[in-house]
């Protein structure tokens, strides 16, 4: 499924009830006439947008794929859509059997702030320096504790992740930053994108992302960046489950 997360409290149900997973819930249970409970691939947080997001349920009542996808599309807002479905057995667990997870923000570079892109990227009016961003993200490739971007509301057994890969890369007046991980911690993207951030920019050396891993302590990294541009890109897993692993919504962004 894919969503813009503006309008949204983040991924996962609240009392409010103004989260995507609880749209998503409501709209399956009106589409099937009983109560369904779903599980993701990656919790997001407010204003961070989903373009593959992977979901699970259990249910004993029989549609056709299709039907999943228009009847749930029918009842849920224009900023959700299911884009596909597919029958597993009871052995996939969206977010379990996930191999790992990808994140893209997108940042615009301008003078001024944006406006047709509010919301769908984050915004930086000092020049950005390519090569010293990349410098810095390689201090974080491996697997290592990530406590010092990890927030005080994560609620992961362990700030140890993988972080394989960090591509970053100038389209026009745009930078992409793609993060591929085993996994992620709350606000984990958020707070190694303040970091190159503040490399960038150059108020930091790229040696000193080594420094704020090294702390394993928040208040060593810099601010948490803003939520605009953040695009969860969707999971990826094995094979045999033959999960898409790409939408429509992926070839939007630069």
């Amino acid at each position: 499924m894919t969503y813009r997360g503006q309008a949204y409290h983040g991924w996962q149900s609240q009392p409010d009830g103004r989260t995507v997973q609880d749209a998503l819930e409501g709209a399956l249970s009106t589409f099937a006439a009983a109560p369904i409970v779903t599980v993701c691939a990656g919790r997001t947080d407010a204003g961070v947008h989903g373009l593959n997001q992977v979901v699970h349920f259990d249910t004993a009542i029989e549609r056709d794929a299709y039907s999943w996808v228009r009847g749930t599309n029918r009842y849920l807002p224009r900023d959700i859509a299911v884009q596909w479905c597919r029958g597993v057995d009871g052995g996939f667990h969206a977010r379990n059997s996930a191999r790992g997870r990808r994140y893209r923000y997108l940042v615009l570079e301008s003078p001024v702030r944006p406006a047709l892109e509010d919301g769908l990227a984050g915004w930086v009016f000092r020049p950005l320096d390519g090569e010293a961003m990349r410098a810095a993200a390689a201090h974080w490739i491996g697997e290592h504790d990530f406590s010092s971007f990890r927030s005080a509301d994560c609620q992961s057994p362990t700030p140890v992740k993988t972080l394989r890969a960090i591509a970053i890369e100038r389209r026009g007046a745009y930078w992409c930053f793609d993060f591929d991980a085993s996994a992620f911690l709350h606000h984990m993207v958020r707070n190694l994108m303040g970091c190159l951030i503040a490399v960038g920019s150059g108020r930091r050396e790229p040696g000193w992302a080594a420094e704020v891993l090294a702390a394993r302590d928040r208040d060593a990294a810099a601010p948490t960046f803003a939520p605009d541009g953040l695009y969860f890109v969707g999971p990826y897993y094995d094979a045999r489950w033959a999960i898409p692993p790409h939408t429509p919504a992926m070839d939007w962004l630069p």
